[in-house]
């Protein structure tokens, strides 16, 4: 909608999306940094000169309808997409600069939690997990084991490690998913819908499980959710795009004030017909997109 108001801070402090930039002597705590990201799949336009930054130990939910490009967007952090335009800094450095070889331990430190859990069903709760371990580092079978069992005790599933994919709930294999992603012990995780699918109990649970990361192991979290109730519950800070611009940048109550009425109808679930031009769903041919090398894992 041309014209419309959107929410932003004052001009003189800085552009939506982007954190302050640390004073003189302050440690720069911006973990991650997007700047000036267009990325476009044939002729669709999907992310458009976005520039987000998001701080060390904290919670950033990104929100928006569908096809806006957050998925892309959590793609391009973990390396798995490549901006057309524009760059990715992790803890400062630019990840267009390094090599594969380079790039693979930063890679290590991010962890990504896909939307359907992506579990292996032919392998145990306990082999699922071990995974990335097996693949990326050189520990014995007994520290493997240890690590494995701490992660099964920080998302309240001890003693299930005998158990296969197909003997959990669906909460359960969402927590087995976020275990597996954080067995490497990342500083940043990343979860693409993780409540999809989830009665309001087991959301909640999931949920709690975010913000107990955040709180007790300081874990950088970056969620993309289309759940209300969930942004409300772990957000420290909240950013919207639409059209595949940042929207709006801010913490929730502040986004529930905005004058936009494009980020309303989307807060209150209000459907105009004037919402399908001015937050288009973004569809994309599969054939552009990269293919997979190896089987998916909480580690790319």
């Amino acid at each position: 909608m041309e014209g419309s108001p959107t929410l932003k801070f004052p001009a003189s402090e800085r552009p939506l999306g982007v954190l302050p930039a640390p004073a003189p002597g302050e440690v720069d705590r911006r973990i991650v940094r997007l700047e000036g990201i267009s990325k476009r799949f044939g002729s669709q336009l999907v992310l458009d000169d976005v520039s987000l930054d998001f701080e060390e130990a904290r919670t950033t939910v990104v929100m928006g309808p569908s096809g806006c490009g957050k998925s892309v967007t959590l793609k391009h952090i973990v390396g798995l997409l490549k901006p057309d335009a524009g760059e990715v800094f992790y803890d400062g450095r630019p990840l267009s600069a390094l090599s594969e070889r380079e790039l693979a331990p930063v890679r290590l430190q991010v962890g990504l939690v896909f939307q359907m859990g992506a579990l292996f069903d032919s392998l145990s709760v306990q082999d699922n997990i071990a995974f990335p371990l097996e693949e990326h580092t050189r520990l014995s079978r007994k520290e493997r084991d240890h690590r494995v069992e701490e992660a099964l005790a920080t998302v309240d599933m001890a003693g299930s490690g005998h158990k296969l994919p197909a003997q959990l709930s669906g909460g359960q294999k969402k927590r087995i998913a976020i275990a597996r992603a954080l067995v490497l012990r990342p500083r940043v995780m990343l979860f693409d819908e993780p409540t999809t699918g989830l009665d309001p109990i087991r959301s909640d649970g999931i949920n709690s499980l975010i913000r107990k990361l955040q709180r007790e192991f300081s874990v950088t979290n970056i969620v993309v959710t289309h759940d209300l109730v969930s942004a409300q519950r772990v957000a420290d800070r909240v950013v919207m795009l639409l059209g595949g611009k940042v929207a709006a940048d801010g913490s929730w109550d502040q986004l529930a004030h905005s004058t936009d009425v494009r980020i309303q109808h989307f807060l209150t679930g209000t459907y105009e017909r004037i919402d399908d031009e001015n937050m288009p769903e973004t569809t994309i041919n599969p054939a552009t997109e990269p293919k997979s090398k190896r089987r998916p894992t909480s580690q790319p």
